[in-house]
């Protein structure tokens, strides 16, 4: 819980970034597709995301994924009703390095408390991508959203296979760790980067 607090403290020192806004193309399908890909913030939460749901729910490993996608067609929802999320893209960063702190310590068998609230996190941070990505959109904006839906739900299978591949290993619980923490990591320099 140390370990947790005091991430979460540094994280929040950083300055703001600008994760998405005025980068790429913002329009259609392919854009859509595309920007989780290329957007380091969105692919290694996602891949951050499908890790946890492998590792940590072996019979329901879909749920992660599912709380993420329905969580962030609310955001992009709330966007187009024009309301604001105060520092939606520091949440977007700071979701890496949460997504990547939950895949470290969660564990297979955690308590069904700890799994809601792990759940609850994912649905509150995946609301922020979906209104960044939402506000973001222009012009063919259904084609958009359409995109990044199913590049975010490959992300999140790739995730899922990788954590369902390695989760009966020997070193299942080392690698899960190192992934974590290096996602975790990663978070904390994009923080520092902005």
């Amino acid at each position: 819980m140390k370990k947790l607090t005091l991430a979460t403290l540094v994280a929040l020192m950083g300055s703001p970034v600008l994760a998405h806004t005025g980068v790429g193309e913002t329009s259609g399908f392919m854009a859509g597709l595309s920007h989780p890909i290329f957007g380091p913030d969105h692919l290694l939460a996602m891949l951050a995301v499908g890790l946890w749901s492998g590792f940590v729910l072996p019979h329901r490993f879909w749920l992660g994924a599912a709380t993420f996608m329905g969580a962030m067609a609310v955001g992009a929802l709330i966007s187009w009703a024009g309301l604001p999320i105060p520092m939606v893209e520091t949440w977007i960063v700071l979701s890496v390095g949460a997504f990547g702190l939950l895949t470290a310590l969660s564990r297979r068998g955690q308590s069904d408390q700890i799994t809601f609230a792990s759940l609850a996190a994912i649905a509150l941070f995946a609301m922020c991508h979906g209104h960044a990505h939402a506000t973001e959109a222009h012009g063919n904006a259904a084609g958009y959203m359409l995109g990044f839906l199913i590049s975010t739900a490959a992300l999140h299978i790739v995730g899922i296979f990788i954590a369902r591949t390695i989760s009966n290993a020997t070193a299942a619980r080392m690698v899960q760790a190192a992934t974590g923490t290096g996602i975790a990591m990663a978070g904390l320099a994009l923080m520092a980067a902005g």
